[in-house]
């Protein structure tokens, strides 16, 4: 056993990663390694760290699940009044990071954010377990409450009014959409000699572009 934080080290020799590797669009990229890593079977692929702004400049992060990948870019659902949201609202840049050590990979996903349409977050919505669902209702997210009591009296009165119908998407509850000017991928090799390629969107059209690890 290490005695000490930082004695803690892994040598990562799995594969490498060249420009010559990678598909001239980073989004079909991204799916290439997002399905290795479901063949992998790492847990929970999709759960990706998002970085945020706040108003005074300090960076804000948590643990947030993609839900959708498509050319206009990276779809997670969340609590528009959250922290989160709250931030995304006054300073619409993110950061998305994906970490898959079992692969010894990480891609990071830089861009502004846009919220999804209604339509779009009324259809993820609809397609959510109905415990998830009343949850939306339930949860003013990020405020502070006196206890979990609070939360399971709301849930079942919740679920006393919505017996017997669909439950409604809250108005306050929906996607953001982060739309990509720059992707990095990551591959770990051997003596922090690290592989990292990125891709950055220069007058419309992607770069690609080796960085020294």
């Amino acid at each position: 056993m290490p005695s000490a934080i930082s004695e803690l080290r892994n040598e990562y020799t799995l594969n490498g990663l060249d420009i010559a590797d990678v598909l001239t669009d980073p989004v079909a990229q991204f799916r290439v390694w997002f399905d290795a890593a479901l063949q992998a079977k790492v847990p929970e692929p999709n759960a990706m760290h998002v970085s945020t702004v706040t108003n005074e400049g300090r960076p804000d992060g948590r643990i947030v699940l993609l839900k959708d990948i498509s050319d206009d870019g990276f779809t997670f659902y969340t609590n528009y009044e959250s922290r989160k949201g709250r931030e995304l609202s006054h300073q619409p840049f993110a950061c998305l990071t994906f970490f898959y050590p079992e692969l010894e990979r990480q891609i990071r996903i830089e861009g502004r954010v846009e919220k999804v349409s209604n339509e779009d977050s009324d259809a993820y919505f609809g397609s959510r377990p109905r415990g998830s669902q009343i949850g939306a209702w339930v949860s003013h997210q990020s405020e502070v409450i006196g206890s979990r009591e609070v939360l399971e009296i709301r849930q079942r009165e919740l679920e006393a009014q919505f017996a017997g119908q669909a439950v409604p998407r809250p108005p306050y509850w929906g996607g953001f959409r982060v739309v990509p000017d720059a992707l990095e991928f990551w591959q770990g090799r051997p003596s922090r000699l690290h592989d990292r390629i990125r891709y950055r969107k220069v007058d419309g059209a992607w770069v690609i572009e080796r960085l020294s690890p």
